[in-house]
């Protein structure tokens, strides 16, 4: 809106309006007063461009996007901290505290002899990554612990981008009391959901079945008991309400592939391993056919590869579908080098 109101054009506009007869040189006195109140006043307008942006639901970023969505009845979604299985070689008091690096958990509940609930200390996606021996932070004598499984993840803060699309996706969608417009959004509502699929009906009058992936499109256990307690707080009387995951649809991928030699064959196998992960993601709960073509296509586009032959997707030689209560996971994938 004011992408014209640069420095050069208002301190020109300033100097031209000041009369002929007057030095107005750069250097001269007339010039060198005009200059910094042209700089501010550019600044200003800088500014206020910007200000607009941060008003707009398209443009808003932050706490000024917070601050649009919420005339929606619209709000971020937190961070959670992860909660995690732990298996110690011996008894351990709840409040003791294990880690490793900058992630700590903190024992908060005994499941059963020398097995704990342990809540992570960082928020975040952070808590979930790390599987394996534990340092004792508190020395406790005598006593190892294992990180394991679990029992509900951790989540980051959700993303702007993320949050721009729930908010477009109830402004736009026709969402009134009890349709399967407002049973995806009540879903979405849950820190972790990053995708929710809508059954109306699905077995029989006033019976709804929703399915959720988390944030990055894979199956969360944790999920569908958070999203049963969310939903059930908001929805309508009546209304019987099943939440559960998608069943996973596992993907293996068998070729013989030619290296440019830029890359050795195991550079390969985990960068391809990384780009077929990412492209069965985006399909979740959208596409319910895999295409053996764009496998394919992934394949030769790794870097280190040239060429391709025997490729087969899941012992096959075709395209995968998928049915409506499935979404596909990454599963092994074996790459054979050929001269």
């Amino acid at each position: 809106m004011f992408e014209n109101m640069t420095y050069e054009y208002i301190l020109g506009d300033m100097l031209g309006k000041v009369t002929s007869d007057v030095d107005k040189c750069e250097g001269s006195v007339v010039y060198d007063a005009l200059a910094p109140c042209a700089y501010q006043l550019a600044q200003t307008y800088f500014y206020l461009n910007n200000f607009i942006d941060l008003l707009s639901g398209d443009t808003a970023v932050g706490k000024y996007l917070d601050r649009v969505v919420a005339d929606y009845g619209i709000s971020r979604k937190p961070a959670s901290y992860a909660v995690r299985q732990v298996e110690t070689t011996g008894a351990v008091t709840v409040g003791t505290r294990w880690g490793l690096e900058d992630t700590t958990y903190v024992i908060t509940e005994s499941v059963s002899t020398n097995v704990y609930k342990a809540r992570c200390e960082q928020l975040g996606t952070i808590g979930n990554q790390y599987t394996g021996r534990l340092e004792n932070i508190d020395n406790v004598a005598g006593i190892t612990a294992l990180l394991t499984g679990i029992i509900a993840s951790g989540s980051d803060e959700e993303t702007d981008e993320n949050l721009r699309e729930r908010f477009y996706a109830q402004i736009q969608s026709p969402s009134t009391s009890g349709n399967a417009y407002n049973y995806k959004m009540w879903a979405l509502e849950v820190p972790g959901v990053g995708d929710a699929k809508i059954f109306p009906l699905w077995n029989g009058p006033g019976t709804v079945k929703v399915l959720v992936i988390d944030d990055d499109m894979c199956i969360d256990i944790s999920l569908p008991s958070k999203v049963k307690s969310h939903i059930e707080s908001v929805r309508p009387i009546g209304a019987s309400v099943t939440v559960s995951n998608p069943s996973a649809l596992t993907i293996d991928v068998v070729a013989n592939v030619v290296l440019d030699g830029t890359k050795t064959m195991n550079d390969v196998q985990s960068a391809f391993g990384v780009l077929l992960a990412e492209y069965l993601k985006d399909t979740a709960f959208e596409i319910y056919s895999i295409s053996y073509a764009k496998i394919g296509s992934i394949l030769l586009s790794t870097e280190g590869v040239r060429d391709y032959d025997s490729l087969f997707v899941n012992s096959g030689v075709s395209n995968i579908e998928l049915d409506d209560e499935e979404v596909p996971v990454a599963g092994t994938v074996t790459l054979t080098e050929v001269m």
